[in-house]
């Protein structure tokens, strides 16, 4: 085969001049640098010496870009997270442990602002024209305090006050007549007392209405007198001021609870008509922040109150030891939400309870566990009431509506709708066809609960409402009280109208 092919078998090879290599050719054209590292050695042309210094110094540095920035922060390397969150018992929204929440400070401070522009931004008049003077020195008639008499004119005329402090001297600005200034006000509202701090509870009896508030002192009035005079005052009751108030149904006792975590009983003596204590309930479990809200039998024999991990405490109050007897959990032990109200059945059957969370528990009284758990209301439930009769459960909130509930089946039965604020407080009629409610932007409203409508709407404040009660029916009409923020008790005497 090689023989028949000897040209693929033998290629030729041809003869390639020898050229001379470049290292060879730039040695003789340039003149060399000699670069000496250990165990290298390396030539370099003299005229490539700046390039190549440029070019060992154009090593890429470490330099941290911006994801493996990003990504360093990710892995905690850079601000830690806030875990430190809860939410704020006023107005529900997330705050830091232990700070003041921004929101319900922001409203205070308009809430303040509004009091100083109220105070001090006014306009002098007298007899219905501006006047020169900067004050002047009113008497103070004894029927109600919201009206005076300008010394330097007539007593018949009548003009509406702002009390001011001028050089040591209670004075008073004169800030326009009373039929302009009140022509706005409902013909039921009858009359008003003033107190020296704003009133958080009230709690009425057959024939008196307590109140208490950021003060030491439960003022009693008589509301069988059509002036509702002071009756009495009890001193020194709470030295930190008092949060909750309760009567029992037939008016012999009372329960109220202080801001220093003290939980008193009081008696009626019926024969002088004045309260006195008549004992506290001590203990490892009666502490600031274990108890809250607070809720009386029929007979004043037992005692409820909430707590601030969701727990409902039934106390026996009659003993003198005065026990607890029971203990309601709402969720696992010391994680329950925050137990803002509670309320009792008037046939002592049932316990109700309203929390931040929004939810509400029904127990029963004589198997000790819960019936109900129920759902509608999605905000911090502030005020929880039985019906009269006991077929009815009424709660309310932030939410702003008045949630209905049958106690027969658990149910969710309707809705009363209309309060652009939230409801801080409720209560029922005697015969239980009335509703009655209060709000944070001091409007108290009167629902019928067969027509689930508003029958009337009272606002003779803009401050916020923290109680209203119905008072005992003496007449054809029925009345209630209402205080809060304005430090005053408002009485209005008809269910309907205006």
């Amino acid at each position: 085969m090689a023989s028949l092919l000897p040209r693929l078998a033998s290629p030729a090879v041809l003869p390639i001049p020898r050229l001379p290599s470049l290292a060879g050719l730039a040695g003789r054209l340039f003149p060399t640098l000699g670069l000496a590292l250990p165990g290298i050695s390396i030539t370099i042309p003299s005229l490539l010496d700046d390039i190549w210094e440029g070019i060992l110094r154009a090593v890429p540095k470490n330099k941290v870009s911006h994801s493996r920035k990003r990504m360093r922060q990710l892995a905690n390397k850079g601000l830690k997270d806030v875990n430190s969150l809860c939410n704020c018992p006023g107005c529900g929204a997330p705050k830091r442990m232990h700070r003041l929440c921004q929101n319900c400070l922001e409203e205070m401070r308009g809430m303040w602002r509004s009091d100083d522009r109220r105070k001090f931004g006014l306009a002098i008049w007298c007899h219905g024209k501006p006047t020169n003077a900067s004050f002047h020195s009113l008497q103070k008639p004894h029927q109600c305090p919201s009206y005076a008499f300008c010394n330097s004119h007539p007593r018949t005329s009548p003009v509406s006050v702002a009390w001011a402090s001028h050089n040591g001297k209670f004075q008073v600005h004169c800030i326009g007549p009373v039929e302009k200034v009140n022509k706005k006000q409902s013909k039921q509202y009858l009359t008003t007392h003033t107190v020296d701090n704003d009133i958080f509870a009230l709690a009425s009896t057959p024939k008196a209405i307590l109140s208490a508030g950021g003060s030491s002192t439960i003022h009693v009035h008589d509301t069988t007198d059509p002036a509702f005079p002071l009756k009495q005052s009890i001193s020194n009751a709470h030295k930190l001021g008092c949060h909750h108030l309760c009567t029992s149904r037939n008016g012999r006792y009372a329960a109220s609870a202080g801001f220093g975590g003290e939980v008193k009983i009081w008696a009626l003596n019926a024969d002088t008509g004045e309260w006195s204590n008549t004992g506290e309930i001590t203990g490892s479990s009666v502490q600031a922040g274990e108890v809250w809200a607070l809720a009386l039998s029929e007979d004043g024999g037992y005692l409820a109150s909430t707590t601030n991990d969701g727990r409902i405490n039934v106390w026996d109050i009659v003993d003198e030891a005065k026990p607890k007897i029971r203990e309601y959990e709402t969720g696992s032990a010391g994680s329950g939400s925050f137990g803002m109200c509670v309320d009792l059945s008037r046939d002592g059957k049932f316990t109700a309870s309203g929390h931040q969370n929004g939810a509400i528990y029904i127990f029963d009284n004589d198997t000790g566990r819960i019936l109900y758990s129920l759902s509608g209301l999605a905000k911090p439930v502030r005020a929880v009431a039985f019906s009269p009769g006991n077929s009815r459960l009424a709660a309310a909130g932030d939410a702003g509506i008045i949630a209905l509930y049958d106690m027969k089946h658990g149910e969710h039965v309707g809705n009363l709708t209309g309060h652009s604020s939230w409801i801080t407080t409720i209560d029922w009629s005697d015969t239980g066809e009335y509703l009655l409610s209060g709000s944070m932007d001091g409007k108290v409203k009167v629902w019928s609960v067969e027509r689930s409508v508003c029958v009337a709407t009272h606002s003779e404040t803009d401050k916020a409402l923290w109680a209203v009660r119905w008072l005992p029916k003496t007449g054809r009409s029925e009345m209630f009280c209402a205080a809060g923020a304005n430090r005053s008790l408002s009485f209005y005497r008809e269910a309907t109208g205006g």
